[in-house]
């Protein structure tokens, strides 16, 4: 009967999760289509779009992490029913969201020549610079979307991002299946190819978001006040001191998930390959939890506007153990299907790459035993976080967060990473470490002040 008051939640739940599951898969998609078209020309092109986009990676956790702050502002501001903080929060959230895309894409094409310094295979790095180049312009339309979804997901309105998400996703493979691989008389152009796809359905994603939300009355208001460039002080300040901390906490794990790939890559194309199929096929499950963590931000939110610490405390232990559930499903999903899953990616028919591609397959199916271990603390501590987001309780857990990866995960992947030590297992077992820690912490962390605030309630 204990379990009871935490499995009762699940319906609702699911219901909120799915459409900001959907459309963060979304996000990885567009990523995995580039992956797996890109993956059936050759190895060092599926390298270059892996070194390509460690840039867009960390790019995006910066973008994302910051844009997630609106949404607890607008949950709260929701709960209480205070139209004009729903107004500040929209108007405000966008215009810096934009502002932080334009930003993005300046830094990334100022500093493309570092993929020099990172000691990659010369071949592979001159084949991702004009790839990162085109992809870097779409982080301006992904963050205008980003402030729309996340301000949406604050109402409970998260059924339209995943329509636009879904759209884009289509056009996404259409127009890569033409460019890439030259369709209906336009020319082969490889990963080019696949980077315009990505710019392309990014835009019409954005797009499609601002269509859906403007027909409906409860943002049309809004949305025409956005580039009134009203500025609430106040607001601004507020969405700062969530977004900021945030976004760190999303720049922390995206890069030593990206420190990963340059380290593979220092072991060679082949091995910077595998490591890009397991890496997209975890960042995949990785998504399933974040939408959970978004849902947990929601609701934690919510009640924090209400007050009600004590309902806090068990919706959102609820939508762990649903985390946990869909976790322990992976975790064999992924066991079972190892050897199996490498093949998405590569052509096993390919004579001339085909040496190669079987040690990819092989050294794939090695790391997939290490991804399947880490998904219940992946998926622990990014739902855990979503909580403690909505309880706006951001700066100790980005504390939390930059301890497990950088000073625990990352050293352990950097010494025995190296070529005479374990490789790319050794690259994997940091990161698994660093998951371990920050999900376990983290937990005691959203304990000790969900019991602080019922105690004094």
């Amino acid at each position: 009967m204990i379990l009871n008051k935490y499995t009762k939640e699940i319906p609702y739940n699911l219901k909120l999760s799915y459409p900001i599951i959907l459309g963060l898969l979304g996000h990885t998609l567009v990523g995995m289509i580039d992956n797996i078209m890109v993956g059936k020309l050759d190895p060092t092109n599926l390298a270059a779009v892996s070194l390509g986009n460690s840039f867009i990676f960390i790019a995006m956790s910066i973008g994302i992490g910051f844009s997630a702050a609106i949404t607890p502002v607008v949950a709260e501001a929701h709960s209480k029913n205070h139209t004009i903080d729903l107004k500040k929060s929209f108007v405000n959230g966008f215009l810096m969201c934009l502002i932080l895309g334009v930003f993005l894409f300046l830094a990334i094409i100022l500093l493309k020549p570092l993929l020099f310094m990172l000691d990659q295979p010369k071949n592979v790095v001159n084949l991702a610079i004009p790839y990162l180049e085109i992809v870097a312009a779409s982080l301006i339309p992904l963050l205008m979307f980003q402030a729309l979804k996340q301000y949406s997901d604050g109402l409970s309105l998260t059924s339209n991002p995943m329509y636009a998400t879904v759209l884009a996703n289509i056009i996404n493979v259409v127009v890569n299946y033409i460019l890439i691989f030259g369709k209906f008389g336009f020319p082969a152009m490889g990963i080019i190819g696949a980077a315009i796809g990505t710019l392309v359905s990014r835009i019409i994603m954005f797009s499609f978001l601002f269509f859906l939300l403007y027909k409906k009355d409860i943002i049309k208001n809004y949305i025409k006040d956005i580039f009134r460039f009203i500025i609430d002080k106040s607001m601004i300040e507020k969405i700062l001191s969530l977004g900021f901390p945030t976004s760190l906490q999303m720049l922390f794990e995206v890069g030593i998930f990206t420190s990963a790939i340059w380290l593979s890559g220092l072991l060679g194309e082949i091995t910077q390959s595998a490591n890009q199929i397991v890496l997209n096929i975890s960042s995949m499950t990785f998504m399933i939890a974040s939408g959970l963590g978004v849902s947990a931000a929601i609701r934690s939110g919510n009640q924090k506007g209400l007050e009600n610490y004590k309902e806090l405390k068990r919706i959102s232990l609820s939508i762990l153990l649903l985390g946990i559930f869909f976790a322990l499903i992976f975790t064999l999903l992924i066991i079972i299907f190892r050897e199996y899953l490498p093949y998405i990616y590569i052509d096993i028919s390919d004579v001339y790459n085909y040496e190669k591609n079987i040690i990819i397959v092989q050294k794939s199916a090695k790391l997939f035993i290490i991804v399947a271990l880490f998904q219940l603390f992946d998926s622990a501590q990014v739902i855990i976080l979503g909580a403690l987001r909505g309880m706006q309780d951001v700066k100790k857990p980005t504390v939390i967060v930059f301890i497990a990866y950088w000073v625990i995960g990352f050293p352990i992947s950097f010494y025995f990473g190296d070529i005479n030590m374990l490789q790319e297992i050794g690259i994997w077992i940091g990161l698994l470490c660093g998951l371990l820690f920050s999900a376990v912490f983290l937990y005691l962390r959203f304990n000790y002040l969900a019991n602080s605030k019922i105690h004094n309630a």
